[in-house]
């Protein structure tokens, strides 16, 4: 029986130069090669047995096959995928642009590779320096390196070794680079809030470094057409003088400029303490670029996160002595693995139940004292008993100790609770803290009455701070809750009672007059449409269904003494949106509600209304970043950062957020309460 061996067929050989294995000339079956190496080269007999692949671009060769040994085509697919045929890298030759693939989004990036070259194991991309250099920048903002990272002997020599054609990037181009990427993601940005249907909150943060500047983080909170709620970093201004009366004003008029917002300020949330003269300052302002709704009652908020740790700070300064000893006690238990071991060998015997662990806390968070004083006295059992096993270990607290230790925490814990919603990854809105600022109120109210003196003058010092803030901001949280269909007036006439008590009625007297004035406002002046708002309204209203004659029936010529009728026949004089929709019935009280995707069902049923809730909705309670929601001591810009010139801080600052949240990122706005 004869044999048949397979033969590929080698590009640039005839037929009849086939080197054939059977003992005689049989009929070849051939087989067309599939790697895509072979658009690129071609095969050439150099000498008896020996053949070589030489580049059609460059006229290298390289090992193909001697004798039965044959090379394979890795490094072929090397030389034209790595970048080292310099021919292909000109452009030169034929057929360049028929491996070009689309782009796809999902490789992430904000330009699409130029070319790629594929083959049936794996992708290959040459190298591209304008890329490079794209994602480097990427990396430096969304990292927080220093730029001067492309300098470093370091950095220089790991690109060289990945890739030696990459040129050297010196400080000033890297910089180019990512205030280049900081503008198109801002005209991303502006692109997008230009279709904004409702108003725009802001935040102010202040933050200073080591030069005394001061430098205002400038957030900006809206609601989207398809009703999400929205955070982005609009604006860092470099204040020179940053305890100046003129400084925030400063900074809040560049932003109103730089993002076109005059007219469409609804309110403004501080971090910052505001002085009267601050205050006085500010207000002309506003007052000329922007329309002040319910005569500024909504206009100027305090930040709620900056209130709890100030009152944070009281409980832990009167505490300060007993949290040392149990911090001392900490650290020798967590300072030595054999402590540490003796520590859990105790617990054990003891069977104690508690599942925390004991850490050291940040004395710049709060948040990490309240949970290492609330650890720690759980396992006050074993502290008592630990000297018994370890002899060294004579800084045990005494009962009183532990006993004021956990009066400290009683203090803490509701802050901690309320403040712990801030660091959620959705956005929380103002109904959410309507509550939480009142149960830490009448918290207080009732430790006032305690006839233990150090629990008493502590309630009174930390209630003089919520009292301060609720007087500044329960008229706007209380408006909140109206908007939210599972309470309206109802929560606030039943937390309003449990706070004034007999001069309840007064103040939901102050909060009903107001949202109805504002209403009223919203009706006489309502807002400019946007184009999005515009489509919306005229895709539900104008749609081409109909028959033409009945858009003459519907005219204002064809039905005017129809609306006279309706006047003169009604005998019950029509209610506003708002009175409808405060007398329906209440919505089931489910744990989580999306309040913004409840009004926006009911638009249509609501149209000024819903405008109102939308921007009544959008007012944040936080003027603080994530992670800063538990400091203590004020926010302060690095000295490397500080050290660059302020549009490139503000450039490295905004883009990082820009590319954290990107165009998708959005809350859905739930509502969580618990009763």
């Amino acid at each position: 029986m004869t044999e048949i061996t397979d033969m590929e067929t080698i590009p640039g050989e005839s037929n009849n130069q086939l080197a054939l294995t059977t003992p005689e000339a049989q009929p070849i079956k051939r087989r067309k090669k599939k790697s895509m190496v072979w658009e690129y080269f071609t095969i050439e007999n150099v000498s008896a047995g020996c053949r070589r692949a030489y580049c059609k671009r460059c006229k290298q060769s390289f090992a193909y096959s001697t004798g039965s040994k044959v090379a394979g085509t890795s490094h072929l697919k090397r030389h034209i995928a790595k970048g080292t045929c310099r021919a292909l890298l000109r452009g030169q030759g034929q057929d360049n642009n028929q491996f070009i693939t689309p782009y796809n989004p999902k490789m992430g990036g904000s330009e699409p590779p130029k070319r790629r070259y594929r083959s049936p194991s794996s992708p290959f991309i040459p190298f591209d320096q304008d890329r490079c250099r794209h994602e480097i920048a990427r990396m430096i903002i969304m990292h927080e390196y220093p730029l001067h990272i492309v300098e470093h002997p370091g950095f220089i020599a790991f690109v060289q070794n990945l890739q030696p054609q990459f040129d050297k990037m010196s400080f000033n181009t890297v910089q180019g680079d990512c205030v280049a990427t900081y503008l198109r993601e801002k005209q991303s940005l502006m692109n997008f809030i230009e279709g904004i249907p409702g108003r725009f909150c802001l935040t102010l943060d202040m933050w200073s470094s080591n030069q005394t500047l001061g430098y205002v983080f400038i957030t900006g909170h809206f609601v989207d057409s398809d009703w999400k709620l929205h955070r982005r970093v609009f604006n860092v201004v470099m204040e020179p003088y940053p305890d100046s009366h003129t400084a925030l004003s400063h900074a809040i008029a560049a932003c109103l400029s730089d993002w076109s917002l005059e007219g469409k300020l609804f309110s403004l949330t501080f971090n910052h303490p505001l002085s009267e003269a601050g205050l006085e300052n500010l207000r002309p302002l506003l007052c000329v670029q922007n329309p002040l709704i319910l005569n500024g009652q909504l206009l100027i908020r305090n930040c709620i996160a900056r209130t709890m740790s100030s009152m944070a700070k009281d409980v832990l300064g009167v505490g300060q002595e007993i949290i040392k000893k149990i911090r001392d006690s900490v650290k020798y238990v967590k300072m030595s693995e054999s402590h540490d071991d003796k520590f859990i060998q105790v617990k054990n015997q003891l069977q104690v139940p508690s599942e925390k662990s004991l850490f050291l806390d940040n004395q710049t968070q709060w948040n990490t004292t309240y949970q290492m004083l609330a650890a720690a006295s759980e396992l006050k059992e074993v502290f008592d008993c630990l000297d018994t096993y370890d002899p060294d270990y004579k800084l045990a607290p005494s009962m009183e100790d532990w006993k004021l230790a956990e009066t400290l925490c009683s203090f803490l814990k509701p802050l901690f609770d309320a403040a712990s919603i801030l660091t959620t990854t959705t956005l929380p809105t103002v109904i959410t803290f309507f509550y939480e600022v009142w149960k830490i109120h009448v918290d207080l109210g009732r430790s006032i009455t305690s006839e233990d003196p150090f629990i008493s003058n502590l309630a009174k010092s930390m209630q003089e701070k919520i009292d301060k803030y609720w007087k500044d901001c329960s008229l706007v949280l209380a408006m909140a809750v109206v908007m939210d269909p599972r309470f309206k007036m109802k929560l606030v006439e039943f937390s309003f009672t449990k706070i004034y008590g007999e001069d309840a009625p007064t103040y939901i007297k102050t909060v009903d007059d107001g949202i109805h004035e504002l209403f009223l406002e919203y009706v006489a002046l309502p807002l400019p449409l946007t184009p999005t708002y515009a489509e919306e309204v005229n895709g539900a209203n104008n749609g081409k269904t109909n028959e033409s004659h009945q858009g003459n029936l519907l005219s204002d010529h064809g039905l005017a003494d129809f609306d006279v009728y309706i006047m003169e026949t009604n005998s019950q004089q029509m209610k506003s949106e708002l009175d409808q929709y405060l007398e329906e019935s209440l919505l089931p009280r489910v744990q989580e509600f999306d309040v913004l995707g409840w009004w926006k069902l009911n638009k249509m049923k609501y149209p000024t209304l819903s405008k109102m809730a939308r921007d009544i909705l959008s007012i944040p309670v936080s003027a603080a970043a994530t992670e800063s929601i538990f400091d203590i001591t004020d926010k302060q810009l690095d000295e490397y950062r500080s050290s660059l010139r302020p549009e490139t801080v503000e450039a490295l600052i905004c883009a990082k957020d820009w590319l954290h949240y990107g165009s998708d990122d959005v809350s859905n706005a739930l509502v969580k309460m618990e009763f």
